[in-house]
Order: C-alpha cells, then structure tokens, then sequence
C-alpha cells in the first residue's frame, strides 16, 4: 500500500484562520483600551497590560510644540492679579492685537497672560519662591519662544518658519518683536520704523538707502517687507513671490518680464547681474556706470574693440565721441529685450 502525503493547503488554511483571528482579537483590545480611561498610560515603545501600544503618548513626545506641563495644582487667576506687580507689563500688552477678547484668537480672549507664561496661581501664593514663577521669556532659548509663538502664528505669513533662514540662524520672534513694549503702529516691532529693526543685522543693506539711487524705503513708500517676508518663503533670499530674484522684480516692472523673440542674456539672468536693488549710486541703480557695465561682458565689441578706460571715456584730448557724454542704450534701448524681427541687437 502507498504512503499517504499529508495535503498541505489543509495547513495554509488554518493559517489563515489563526491569522485573521489574531487580528480581530487586536482590533477589540484596542478599542477597549481607547474606551476605558482607567488603563494606566504606556511609555512609547512599550506595551499596556493589554498588550496595546498607547498611540497618543507617543504623538505628544513626538510633537516638538506639545506645551509644558503646567505646575503640578496651579490654576487660571486671570490678569487682573498680574497687573497688581507687573504694571509696566500689563500697560503695555493691555492695547495691543493680543487682547482683543473679542477675537477667540488672541491670549486676551483665553486666558490673558497666563495664556503664554502659564497658571499663575502658586506664583500669587508664594511670589518669592522660583519654582512658582511662571514661564519667562526673557532668558529663554530661541526654540522654545517661537513654540509657544508658533501656537498661533503658523498660518499666512508665518506658515514657513520652520528651517527659513531666519530660523535657521537661531533667531526668536522676540528678537524682532516685543509683546510688552512694542514702538512700531503695526508688528509689534522693537523699533518705530520696520528699517531699523532690519538694521540691526542687515546694515550693509540698509546704507544702500542713502545713495542717489534707491528703492524708495526711506520716503515711506515701501518697507523690507514690501520685497520680503521674513518668517519664511519659497523664493531666494526670503523673497515674497516667484521662485526667482526676476520673477520678484517683474511683479512691478511687468514690461520687463517677456518672452521676447531676442532675449538679452543678463536679463534672463537675473536682475541683480545689473541692478542692485537696495541702492546705487549710479542711475537705474546699476552695479557700475555704463559702458563699463556693458563691457564687463562685451569686451570684443567693434565700436571700440578695446576696454573703455579713462582716456576713451573722456579725461583725454583724443575722448571716443561714441562715449563721451552718452552710453550703449543711448542706441541698444531696448536693452531687456526685444520682440522686434530685426532686434537682434536691441536697437531702439
């Protein structure tokens, strides 16, 4: 008689039925679990008694903004007490956009001050003893200021903070703004005009603004933040739109923008291979006087062939009378381009 060989989709069934059994019995311990607030919490990694890892303690360690937990038994006092100590504080902060109670919002519609620096009301017990003393700011790293800042600043213009370049050179919000003393009409700035808290890293920047040609920052017709947004972008240089420095600039200056048939190579560049755009002391706010703008890339031309130098430009008896008074757009006018079928060389 022959031997019998056992049929082994006999054995792969039931291994499916353990499977899909094990799986169900899963399923009820978790609900149960997330039903029944009695079950102690689990570290993350760890398994409850009910053999179920707790998901939402392993989301709040994994939050970078989760608040710190509040002193063990304080309570909400309310701003009224703050100010009893804190006048200075309180004064300031009473008429700005964060106490507008009418706006769910703000701090001041929650819980005033206590909303950033925490439950007050061990601190009101016993004012002198620090471990009581709510959250300040004023020592406080970088990080954990733009967290609690971030609770509610992380829409519009603040949606890019995080890794912006700002951020990156472990800035604060308080380095520019201040909640309690601000002294600019909007911003909540440091300083009165929006220039001059730029200023204090970007002075380089700022000087340019004194020159014959610049942006009109200093007439109040623009401010930094015309250009750029400083919490964060997805443009260069904290720029405000497009993806490049030209897409920014032809915004405004849209007969700049294109196509053209003839495209002029340092236009579709960029912008700054020819402008500063902060300031200048030449015209157009150009990087270097023409010709010798045009010449630091045009250094073969027929009219002359050679490099324009004080003795062709006009400090000479024997001047070239192509230079001398004039420029290269005084005939290659359309000098960003041109859709003219003979504009090959931009002439007007």
């Amino acid at each position: 008689m022959g031997r019998i060989v056992p049929d082994p989709r006999r054995h792969l069934g039931w291994t499916w039925v353990f499977a899909v059994g094990f799986l169900w019995l899963s399923a009820v311990l978790r609900v149960s679990t997330a039903n029944n607030p009695s079950l102690p919490a689990t570290p993350v990694g760890q398994v409850s008694p009910a053999g179920v890892e707790n998901p939402a303690v392993g989301q709040a360690a994994q939050n970078p903004r989760t608040p710190q937990a509040a002193q063990a038994g304080a309570t909400y006092v309310g701003d009224a007490d703050c100010a009893t100590c804190h006048t200075k504080q309180h004064d300031g902060y009473v008429n700005t956009a964060h106490n507008r109670k009418v706006d769910s919002r703000t701090p001041g519609a929650k819980y005033s001050c206590e909303t950033c620096h925490g439950p007050a009301s061990k601190h009101l017990e016993d004012p002198t003893e620090a471990k009581f003393k709510p959250k300040s700011f004023k020592n406080a790293k970088p990080a954990d200021i733009n967290a609690v800042c971030a609770t509610c600043h992380n829409r519009g213009e603040h949606a890019l903070w995080d890794n912006s370049q700002h951020e990156a050179r472990n800035l604060s919000c308080t380095t520019c703004h201040s909640v309690h003393s601000a002294k600019s009409a909007t911003g909540q700035l440091k300083t009165e005009l929006q220039q001059d808290t730029c200023a204090t890293c970007h002075r380089d920047k700022i000087a340019k603004l004194d020159r014959s040609g610049h942006m009109p920052v200093r007439e109040g017709k623009m401010q930094c933040s015309t250009c750029h947004n400083t919490h964060g972008s997805t443009n260069v240089k904290l720029l405000r739109k497009g993806d490049s420095i030209s897409e920014l600039c032809t915004s405004c200056h849209a007969e700049k923008r294109g196509p053209f048939l003839w495209e002029h190579a340092p236009s579709r560049d960029g912008c700054v291979t020819c402008h500063d755009p902060h300031g200048s002391s030449n015209e157009r706010m150009l990087v270097a006087k023409p010709p010798i703008l045009c010449q630091r890339c045009h250094v073969g031309t027929r009219h002359p062939s050679t490099i324009y130098d004080a003795a062709l430009i006009g400090s000479s008896p024997s001047a070239s009378v192509r230079v001398f008074a004039r420029s290269c757009v005084t005939c290659h006018s359309a000098i960003h381009g041109s859709n003219h079928p003979s504009g090959q060389r931009f002439i007007r």
